[in-house]
């Protein structure tokens, strides 16, 4: 059960990788990732992040811990989802999934057919897990922008809409926080019905030069000279 605030985001970031885990390499995921949300979210949020390996038991150990006993609303994997021996991501999300959500996979392997062919192999998914979304992402911190922003033609217009676009009315439907993000990054898209109303700027005081131009303005009307 989620036990945030009602208004603050909290992700799990996984970044899964053998080598990056055992500390051969510096782990580029969730550097990333954290690096985009800074960019793209203008509503509450925080983070909880982890590091693991290429082992299924333990990513689905992950998952669960984050969405059942941290309480996260959304949670991104990064790594583990090629055809090699070692890359069990996928299944891994899927063993604890309640509901599979397959629009974002194929949106995902879409919008990275843009850029290479090998994007076919990759094997993304999407679950929803309790009142959390789950989503694989790419290991690559270019990619991994490019699945979230998606794809424009040098003229601005969109070509493939980035997955990010549809979370936060995701996030709604299944009771999360309501998310609200940075157009010029990526534009959350909402039936007019599920869109929040734009604060109302509180009115403003007037300065004590204001106030006094006013009160003389006001005896004069009384006074019956003209101001």
């Amino acid at each position: 059960m989620n036990t945030n605030s009602d208004e603050e985001l909290l992700i799990g970031l996984v970044s899964i990788s053998d080598r990056a885990s055992q500390g051969l390499y510096e782990d580029q995921g969730i550097p990333a990732l954290r690096e985009w949300f800074a960019s793209a979210l203008c509503s509450p949020w925080r983070m909880e992040t982890r590091l693991i390996s290429d082992d299924q038991a333990t990513i689905e150990a992950t998952l669960t811990e984050l969405v059942d006993a941290v309480g996260c609303h959304l949670v991104l994997t990064t790594g583990g989802t090629g055809p090699a021996a070692r890359d069990v991501t996928p299944e891994a999300t899927l063993a604890v999934a309640d509901k599979v959500m397959p629009g974002f996979g194929e949106e995902m392997r879409r919008i990275s057919l843009h850029f290479v062919p090998t994007a076919i192999l990759s094997r993304q998914v999407g679950v929803i897990r309790r009142q959390a979304l789950i989503l694989n992402l790419p290991g690559q911190p270019k990619s991994i922008r490019e699945t979230l922003e998606g794809v424009k033609a040098a003229d601005g217009v969109v070509l493939a809409n980035g997955i990010f676009a549809a979370v936060p009315y995701c996030i709604d439907l299944i009771g999360g926080p309501y998310i609200e993000t940075v157009d010029a990054v990526i534009q959350a898209f909402r039936p007019k019905s599920a869109r929040r109303p734009a604060p109302k700027e509180p009115p403003r005081t007037p300065d004590l030069g204001e106030q006094a131009s006013t009160a003389d303005a006001t005896a004069a009307r009384r006074s019956g000279v003209d101001a």
